[in-house]
């Protein structure tokens, strides 16, 4: 559509199945978010205090799903069910209004059926957002260039095990032998060095993201009550939207 128009039964015939597989993909990532588990990672070895102590294997556990994964599974399929949206109603409606935030119009004579659709899709796509888990604030991050994860420094912490050893309660007389105990206490033996690694998104990117959404929904709402009608060719918007949303990822 972005390089021609196309008829309105042609839009019509194929916007069932764009739908259906944006639900598709949407619901596979709210589910994937019950999880937020699947966002974090984590590497960490073991090296024993003394020569010819217990060797233990490294354990590690791979970040399953990153925020920025999210964003590029969303954005294609979004792209183009606002853009196949968009043929539809420009074609199908005369009201129009431009989409003007901080004086930059991100879509001009947009149908007011259009304006409708992206609110629901801002209101949807800004609960999304705000669920992606965000970086443990508690923790200091490094992004990784070549993973696009992000990562803490290793940090060490001690492996114990316990022990007994005796100790004199009464030492011996010439009447009486030493009177001795058993004590337990813990001895390290070991440490291990980890790595905390993460999928979740930075704070402000997320909170800097939601601001856009909610100033967009703003405008699309002003420009709805602003609808005029003047006609105007079927254009495409998605990329635009999204592009601009994610501009900080």
């Amino acid at each position: 559509m972005k390089n021609g128009q196309q008829q309105l039964n042609q839009v019509i015939a194929i916007e069932s199945g764009v739908k259906n597989r944006t639900h598709t993909i949407m619901s596979e990532i709210y589910k994937a978010l019950q999880h937020p588990g699947i966002f974090d990672g984590f590497y960490k070895k073991y090296t024993p205090a003394e020569e010819g102590g217990e060797v233990l294997p490294p354990e590690s556990k791979l970040v399953q799903l990153s925020a920025r994964q999210v964003i590029e599974k969303v954005t294609p399929a979004l792209t183009e069910l606002f853009d196949l949206t968009a043929a539809k109603d420009y074609a199908n409606c005369a009201a129009r209004g431009d989409v003007v935030v901080d004086g930059t119009p991100l879509v001009k004579d947009a149908p007011v059926t259009y304006l409708l659709f992206l609110e629901k899709q801002l209101t949807d796509l800004h609960t999304l957002i705000g669920k992606l888990p965000t970086l443990d604030p508690a923790e200091k991050w490094d992004l990784d260039l070549n993973s696009q994860l992000h990562r803490t420094a290793s940090t060490l912490t001690g492996r114990t095990k316990k022990t007994q050893r005796p100790i004199v309660l009464y030492p011996a007389t010439p009447e009486h032998p030493a009177q001795t105990q058993l004590i337990t206490e813990d001895v390290t033996v070991g440490h291990y060095e980890q790595v905390k690694i993460s999928g979740a998104i930075q704070a402000p990117v997320q909170a800097a993201i939601l601001v856009r959404i909610e100033k967009l929904q703003h405008a699309v709402k002003f420009a709805r009550e602003a609808a005029n009608t003047q006609p105007a060719p079927a254009q495409a918007y998605g990329k635009t939207v999204l592009d601009w949303l994610f501009s900080g990822q």
